[in-house]
C-alpha cells in the first residue's frame, strides 16, 4: 500500500474533512480490536483513549459536519446521525463507570461496539458522499480545519445531556471540555 492510500497518514496531511473522519473512523476500528484482546491495566488505558477520541470526534462532527450534512444529504439523514451519536453517547457513559474486566462491560462493550461502527458505515454511506458532491476541496479543507479547531475544545468524556444537539454543544460543550480536562489532568 501506498503512504498515500493509507488513510491515517494521508488525514495528518490533509485538511479535508472527509478524509480527516474516515481517518478516525479507521482508528476507533483499531482501538475496538485492540481492547478486546487486553486485559487489565491494558484494556482500561485503551477503552479510555477510545473513550476520549469518541467524544473528541462526536461533538465535533455535531458542530462542523451535521450543519453542512443536513444541507447537503438533508435534514433526516443528519438528524438520524445525530439520534445515534446521543444513543452512542450514553452507552459510552454507562461503559465508562463499569470495570473494563467485568463480564458486564464485555457484553455492553460488544453491543456499543456494534453501533458505533453501524453509526460509522453510516456516515460513510449517506452522509459523506453528498458532502462530497456539494462541497469543493477547498470547502472541504476550512470544515476540516474547524473540525480540528472543534476537537482541541470539545469535552474528553461523555456528555448525554447534550449529545446529538448542535445548540447544546455550543451552549455547554466548552465548559464540559474544562471540567473533563482538569478532571483528566488529575486522574494522570
Amino acid at each position: 500500500m501506498s503512504e498515500s492510500a493509507n488513510p491515517l497518514t494521508e488525514a495528518e496531511s490533509s485538511d479535508d474533512i472527509i478524509v480527516l473522519l474516515r481517518s478516525q473512523h479507521e482508528q476507533v476500528k483499531h482501538l475496538f480490536a485492540a481492547i478486546e484482546e487486553a486485559s487489565g491495566d491494558a484494556r482500561r488505558d485503551l477503552f479510555d483513549e477510545l473513550r476520549e477520541l469518541l467524544a473528541v470526534h462526536e461533538t465535533a462532527e455535531e458542530l462542523v459536519l451535521r450543519p453542512m450534512s443536513s444541507t447537503d444529504a438533508g435534514s433526516q439523514v443528519a438528524d438520524d446521525r445525530n439520534r445515534e451519536e446521543k444513543a452512542a453517547n450514553e452507552m459510552l457513559a454507562e461503559l465508562e463507570r463499569l470495570d473494563t474486566d467485568s463480564v458486564e462491560f464485555l457484553q455492553r462493550f460488544a453491543t456499543f461496539r456494534q453501533a458505533v461502527l453501524l453509526h460509522a458505515q453510516s456516515e460513510e454511506s449517506l452522509e459523506f458522499p453528498e458532502v462530497l458532491r456539494a462541497r469543493t476541496p477547498q470547502d472541504r479543507a476550512a470544515m476540516g480545519r474547524r473540525l480540528r479547531a472543534a476537537e482541541r475544545l470539545a469535552p474528553t468524556h461523555p456528555h448525554p445531556s447534550v449529545a446529538g444537539s448542535t445548540g447544546a454543544q455550543l451552549a455547554v460543550g466548552p465548559f464540559a471540555s474544562l471540567v473533563d480536562r482538569v478532571k483528566d489532568a488529575l486522574a494522570d
